[in-house]
């Protein structure tokens, strides 16, 4: 692996890292948030609509502004609005402005929607140039994003530090994070990718790509291993607190565990492929999650559903960056199939988890997880689209998909 390269997945691992920072940090503060806003359950599922309605404007548009910027504008451009939000979400609750919050979640929602997907499609280019396993680390850097950040989260509930001067300073890292990181993305990275020289090319393409029915299916797996993260990073604090009588703190120290379980997972996950494939690993990741969720759900033990999520995190962790690689490596035109599969795992991960406060506020939280448990079921059957080992690429590769 040459030096332009070695920095460029340094860069990626900030990259990750940064939403991983900035989700934990809202998370660990929403019964904080909640409080000083005066919100119900669905009166949260509300102000979260703002991060579904961000999600989906920026999932939608990803795939065009890949094709027609390349990857590294929209990564900016998406890593900038995660920032901003932090800010305005800060701002909404020392207000106190619900309306406010929602904007700040519309912010990240649009930032990450769009430009994790750009991510993605970058770090699958890493993986095709180096002929490694990749995605795995690099989402483990999002997971070890989310544990600093809910360390510092669970401190400042704990000491109760006010939540706006917690954002500001998490605003701070962020943007020298992001300062360094972008100088060493290369620019032209999926762009115009899926098009051909003759007329209708594109589009024969993309339909090629929502046709293949192996990719369909991969698209399965990856909704419900990511709705399995999503749901734990926006209510796994609230349903313990809620669900089963654990003060904030405690709550937060729950998803802390969560956090690190998956840290774990991802980062030993790489290993674990190498040696027994992906099927393999995704199917004992959806059985770990489902029997994790399980106990959440069913067990009235707080002390037995806290030890439970451990197995909901380290079953999560790998769903969504194996089924992306595989998704990379299943034929022509990796950079649409990545994006496709991508796009599916971010509605799932960015915009399902806001629907369970419905739920929640009708059924309680424990029961909406049942939604999640059935999907992570699901997946432990469809596993076996995600088959497959990388193999080396050829020394000539091209840079760009």
């Amino acid at each position: 692996m040459d030096l332009a390269t070695r920095r460029r997945r340094a860069a990626l691992f900030l990259f990750f890292l940064i939403p991983g920072l900035s989700i934990s940090s809202w998370v660990t503060r929403t019964p904080d948030i909640r409080d000083q806003l005066g919100a119900s359950t669905a009166e949260m599922g509300l102000v979260l609509f703002g991060l579904s309605v961000g999600s989906m404007i920026g999932i939608l548009c990803s795939g065009t502004l890949v094709t027609r910027f390349g990857t590294r504008p929209v990564m900016g451009v998406g890593t900038l609005l995660i920032i901003l939000s932090m800010a305005v979400v800060g701002a909404g609750a020392t207000l106190p402005s619900a309306p406010t919050v929602t904007a700040g979640l519309f912010l990240f929602g649009a930032g990450m929607g769009a430009g994790e997907v750009a991510v993605n499609i970058d770090g699958a280019d890493v993986e095709r140039i180096t002929g490694r396993t990749v995605l795995p680390t690099l989402h483990g850097f999002f997971s070890l994003g989310t544990v600093a950040g809910a360390s510092v989260g669970i401190l400042c509930t704990a000491v109760a530090f006010p939540v706006h001067w917690h954002l500001g300073a998490v605003v701070l890292v962020l943007a020298a994070m992001f300062g360094y990181a972008y100088r060493s993305i290369p620019a032209g990275v999926g762009k115009g990718a899926g098009q051909v020289p003759d007329e209708g090319g594109a589009a024969t393409v993309r339909t090629a790509v929502w046709k293949d029915r192996r990719l369909l299916l991969m698209g399965g797996v990856i909704l419900a291993m990511a709705l399995a993260e999503g749901a734990a990073n926006d209510w796994l604090p609230l349903l313990m607190v809620d669900g089963h009588g654990m003060d904030p703190a405690l709550g937060s120290a729950v998803y802390a565990g969560f956090a690190a379980a998956m840290t774990v997972g991802r980062f030993g996950g790489g290993l674990l492929i190498d040696r027994i494939g992906r099927a393999p690993v995704v199917r004992a990741s959806a059985v770990s999650a489902t029997v994790g969720i399980a106990l959440v759900v069913f067990s009235d033990s707080a002390a037995l559903a806290g030890a439970a999520v451990l197995f909901w995190g380290v079953g999560a962790a790998l769903g969504f960056p194996v089924t992306l690689s595989a998704a990379g490596d299943s034929g022509p035109d990796s950079a649409a199939r990545v994006s496709l599969v991508a796009m599916i795992g971010y509605v799932a991960f960015l915009v399902g988890p806001p629907g369970l406060g419905f739920l929640g506020d009708h059924y309680g939280l424990r029961t909406a997880m049942i939604v999640v448990l059935a999907c992570t079921a699901v997946a432990v059957f469809l596993a076996p689209a995600v088959g497959g080992r990388r193999t080396a690429p050829a020394p000539d590769a091209p840079v760009t998909p």
